[in-house]
């Protein structure tokens, strides 16, 4: 059988780091361990009933065994913004500041090829999510990194920007609630980025995929509440984490209407759209009453309280997370971040997921998922008490 080389781009896209952590966790599994697996991103609650439902009987819908509209169902955009509306007070106008995506995933990796070219400079996060890295490579564009420091409560300091940097920069990246830190933003912050956009250029693009989790009563902001942020991006939104609808593969992006119109134009060439019943699903997640989300935070709090106190009663002194479905850990010195992994995993059996693998600033922590069940956090907990590091 011939063997066909892969393009000079796919052989250029960034490595994926935690390929070699799941072959690890696979293999002390194959030898019958009993893995417990924290340090993954994947929602362990069913999708609620009554958005399964609509699903069902959507899909009876002949309608919705054609071809959906290039760009989506106007009943879904209209949906989004009313969601807009309703949880963030933000006016989006359905028809020009709305773009269906495939997931969040597909946005943020799509949007530098919708606006960069070949050699410009993006801002990322961190430590951050490895896909951003993922869309700069296939744009051919070139990253310039925005530490994520403790002592700046995990947001980037815009001051601390070479000048240069800021003034090459066309795109930028953020994620609050933060992954992998926890961290969330303020007002004055998202004030602060619209204010340093504005004055560069920079279309920002905001990833908002846990913006539904909050803790200690505090609902997380959207960029777009920011007066003007409009005017300079976009927040990409996925119902993947408020509905746990991981596996359905249905977002969007919201605002600045020239991005939008960018983003709907490389889906044109891509896609048919998402099938309609998907569609129709997501529309009664976003329009019905929020109380099964209100229970999803709920519960990812108790987790959270239980993990911290567990982990403060052995010892180790971390910090609580202020959002998102993980906690960001500092290793006890002596370990890197993988070395420490590692030993959590081959003598604990407890995975986490080294801080290295979201960039070099994170180095020095692991990340912990709040997607087991709080007896697994606690059995997780005893395990790390019995390696005596602490």
């Amino acid at each position: 059988m011939k063997h066909f080389e892969q393009s000079q781009l796919l052989n250029k896209l960034p490595k994926q780091f935690f390929a070699s952590l799941v072959k690890k966790v696979g293999e002390v599994v194959a030898q019958g361990h009993d893995v417990i697996n924290l340090g993954q991103g994947n929602p362990d609650q069913p999708t609620p009933d009554h958005i399964v439902k609509s699903l069902q009987d959507a899909a009876g819908n002949p309608s919705h065994h054609k071809y959906s509209p290039f760009q989506g169902h106007s009943f879904f955009k209209e949906a989004i913004s009313t969601f807009y509306k309703r949880e963030y007070d933000v006016d989006i106008n359905p028809d020009t500041e709305v773009a269906i995506l495939f997931g969040g995933k597909a946005g943020l990796v799509e949007i530098p090829q919708c606006l960069l070219n070949e050699g410009d400079t993006v801002l990322v996060p961190d430590p951050g999510y490895p896909d951003y890295w993922s869309g700069v490579a296939l744009a051919k564009a070139k990253m310039e990194y925005m530490p994520l420091k403790e002592v700046y409560h995990f947001l980037p300091n815009y001051e601390a920007i070479n000048p240069e940097i800021l003034a090459d920069a066309k795109l930028m990246f953020l994620n609050y609630p933060n992954n992998p830190t926890g961290a969330v933003a303020n007002s004055d912050f998202f004030r602060k980025t619209v204010e340093l956009a504005n004055q560069h250029d920079i279309c920002v693009v905001h990833d908002f995929a846990y913006g539904a989790i909050g803790f200690d009563g505090k609902k997380p902001l959207s960029f777009l509440q920011t007066p003007g942020a409009k005017d300079v991006g976009i927040e990409i939104y996925t119902l993947s984490k408020t509905f746990n609808m991981a596996g359905w593969r249905v977002g969007f992006a919201v605002g600045n209407e020239s991005v939008i119109k960018a983003i709907n134009l490389l889906q044109d060439h891509m896609y048919v759209s998402i099938f309609g019943a998907i569609q129709e699903a997501a529309a009664t997640a976003l329009l019905d009453p929020q109380s099964c989300v209100d229970d999803l935070v709920e519960l990812y709090e108790e987790r959270r309280n239980i993990l911290v106190q567990g982990l403060h009663e052995i010892g180790w002194e971390v910090t609580s997370p202020m959002g998102s479905f993980f906690a960001w850990l500092k290793v006890p010195d002596g370990f890197t971040s993988e070395q420490f992994a590692d030993k959590l995993l081959y003598e604990a059996h407890v995975v986490v997921a080294p801080g290295i693998g979201f960039g070099s600033y994170g180095e020095g922590y692991v990340r912990v998922g709040l997607l087991t069940s709080t007896d697994r956090l606690k059995e997780a907990v005893r395990r790390i008490r019995e390696l005596k590091i602490f």
